[in-house]
């Protein structure tokens, strides 16, 4: 299960960095230059975990990365508060009462931002989690 999440959600990783290029408030999120990158370079490793890796491999970097994204989300939710968004471009003006400015003005995220991130962490850990099984079984 490792590998297949790792290559859906590497896939759609890469699709959102690549949208946030021309919609930068996709979703309601702030995708801003720097977190569209993150977003490839996170799908590009997701993608090589899911396809080349191993099934081990694939299975730590589903736990490592979703309790990271999971821990970014809440993170975020807790010391994010209401600030005015200052990334350029983005088409949500005004205030967010939850805005984790961990760059301003490069990397701010925002409550959409934070409740994607959780929803994630939690997809990739228990993709993880149900691969325990698997990995006993599996020949590499």
């Amino acid at each position: 299960m490792a590998k297949t999440i790792s290559t859906i959600l590497g896939v759609v990783f890469i699709l959102v960095g690549l949208i946030g290029f021309i919609v930068p408030g996709f979703l309601g999120t702030h995708l801003s230059l720097a977190h569209n990158l993150v977003h490839i370079i996170s799908g590009a490793v997701a993608l090589y975990f899911g396809l080349a890796g191993t099934l081990a491999g694939a299975r730590l970097f589903c736990l490592v990365f979703g309790a990271v994204y999971l821990l970014l989300g809440v993170v975020g939710f807790l010391a994010g508060g209401d600030k005015q968004h200052t990334i350029a471009g983005i088409t949500h003006s005004g205030t967010d009462s939850r805005l984790f400015q961990a760059l301003p003005g490069t990397l701010e995220l925002a409550t959409m931002d934070h409740t994607v991130h959780i929803l994630l962490g939690l997809v990739f850990l228990i993709g993880g989690l149900i691969t325990k099984a698997d990995v006993r079984h599996a020949v590499d």
